[in-house]
């Protein structure tokens, strides 16, 4: 009985953790949004999720070398979009904002561009969860 409590205990805790981790990068999230302006490009913030993916060009988003430069590139946070009704053309990309050449980006600005594309994607992964979960959810009560 005391495994099982402890493992509950175990569980809960690391439940409770990713929440708290969750509502920390929302909060960084939204600070960055507004920092790199990209509120003015897309006012309503909730509308940024609506994207498909998120990428920058001229900075690395590698684990081996996160943050790190390309040469002679132009620094730009860009949005994917899908169209499934689209017949020929299913993506469109869209600049949410353009920060100048990398070689000369200012390294607070670049950790804040790297850390807004990682904040997105962070709770990019917990709405797939979530939505997967309904789903699953749904199918299990249509064959019950």
């Amino acid at each position: 009985m005391s495994s099982a409590l402890d493992r509950l205990k175990a569980l809960t805790s690391k439940i409770s953790s990713f929440e708290t981790a969750r509502k920390e990068n929302m909060r960084l999230l939204k600070e960055l949004y507004v920092y790199l302006k990209i509120d003015e490009k897309i006012p309503d913030f909730e509308s940024l999720f609506a994207y498909k993916a998120m990428n920058v060009t001229g900075l690395s988003l590698q684990a081996e070398d996160l943050g790190a430069i390309k040469e002679n590139r132009y620094v730009q946070v860009i949005c994917i979009a899908y169209d499934k009704a689209a017949t020929s053309k299913k993506s469109t990309n869209s600049s949410l904002g353009y920060f100048g050449k990398s070689d000369t980006i200012d390294e607070a600005l670049k950790k804040a561009i790297v850390k807004f594309i990682l904040c997105w994607r962070f709770e990019k992964s917990f709405m797939t969860l979530e939505h997967y979960h309904d789903m699953i959810c749904q199918v299990n009560n249509e064959t019950e």
